[in-house]
């Protein structure tokens, strides 16, 4: 692509946590970002607020398990911004239990929420931007350390984060000579809003309080503590610059140490 043309970004789930942190990288490394969640108010007052900064950010309420809102808003980006380079596929939920007890409803919406939304943004990026014809374009899956190794008590999220992982990789060969790059980050436990209400399931799961979740958590972690979602979305930022090129159909892990595979 043309180097003088800044780039346009689309963050998916982006009013918070690593989607945030990431939206904040990317517009501060001088891309255009469109951000997306569901909830119409977190959206403008994100918007609002990044601007406030001084980021050219931009957003719209979406629902990404929804294939109509889908493809509004990657048309719609499109049609504003005039084209879509870089695909970050945030959006997620946690999500679990026995799984003897879980729920159709649950397994069904962990599942569209952190797989199925995946491939509907990123089918609509692929239709609609045109990024594979242009010689350049940098898809970015959030997946998890638990997308590869189980999850005591997550079957949902475990099962929805391998899928993106095995996703990612099968994209990014079938990209590889457009010059569309396809990687899965995989974050461990990172300090986030969502964090917070997974330490609140394992509390009562197994009938303790959330302080001795979060010492077990920690204990695991050779670093000793968790990440943050700017650390994560350092690793983003890096995998859709130009130097990230020849990195495509991986899943890289930003854990502290808790998984080295």
């Amino acid at each position: 692509m043309n180097g003088n043309e800044r780039k346009v970004a689309l963050v998916t789930g982006a009013t918070s946590g690593i989607g945030l942190s990431t939206a904040r990288t990317l517009a501060e490394a001088g891309m255009l970002v469109h951000i997306c969640a569901r909830d119409a108010d977190r959206v403008s007052t994100t918007v609002a607020k990044l601007r406030a900064d001084g980021l050219d950010v931009d957003g719209t309420p979406t629902d990404v398990r929804d294939p109509d809102q889908v493809h509004a808003l990657v048309e719609g980006v499109v049609a504003s911004r005039g084209r879509l380079d870089v695909l970050v596929n945030n959006a997620g939920r946690s999500g679990g239990g026995p799984t003897a007890q879980i729920q159709d409803d649950l397994w069904y919406d962990v599942i569209d929420t952190n797989l199925n939304s995946v491939f509907l943004v990123t089918r609509a990026a692929l239709n609609e931007s045109g990024m594979g014809e242009r010689g350049w374009g940098r898809i970015v899956n959030i997946a998890s350390t638990g997308g590869k190794q189980g999850v005591e008590l997550g079957a949902p999220y475990s099962a929805s984060k391998h899928g993106v992982i095995g996703f990612t990789k099968a994209l990014g060969k079938e990209l590889a000579k457009t010059g569309v790059t396809v990687n899965a980050v995989c974050p461990g436990y990172v300090e986030t809003p969502m964090a917070e209400r997974v330490r609140q399931g394992y509390a009562s799961a197994l009938g303790t309080d959330e302080e001795e979740i979060l010492r077990r958590f920690q204990a695991k972690i050779p670093l000793g503590r968790y990440s943050t979602p700017e650390e994560v979305a350092g690793l983003v930022g890096y995998l859709t610059s130009d130097t990230a090129a020849s990195i495509t159909a991986q899943a890289l892990n930003v854990c502290g140490g808790l998984g080295n595979y």
